[in-house]
């Protein structure tokens, strides 16, 4: 049985530009468990592959391969309510 997703929205505080990260992440047993697409710029790209997940004491970081090719690194805010996504890092793929 397919899960429902859920989307969260983020505005950079650092960069207070109108820049929104929207994330659409898988639930499954719990909540919010993974990324599935985020929308930054306004295009959609699509995770292919989560390659690594760690917890630090305010948040959830994910090292994922989008569609296009590059890497990105997701940071989800879980010490608040509907917390915030970030966009940490972003590296271009190897061709």
């Amino acid at each position: 049985m397919k899960q429902p997703a859920v989307t969260l929205s983020w505005k950079s505080s650092e960069n207070r530009s109108a820049m929104k990260l929207d994330v659409e992440c898988y639930s499954g047993r719990k909540a919010e468990e993974r990324p599935l697409r985020f929308r930054m710029d306004g295009r959609q790209y699509t995770v292919e592959d989560v390659l690594d997940q760690w917890y630090e004491p305010e948040s959830i970081s994910y090292r994922v391969r989008a569609d296009d090719g590059n890497l990105y690194i997701l940071r989800h805010q879980t010490s608040v309510p509907d917390g915030a996504w970030e966009l940490v890092s972003f590296r271009q793929g190897r061709e």
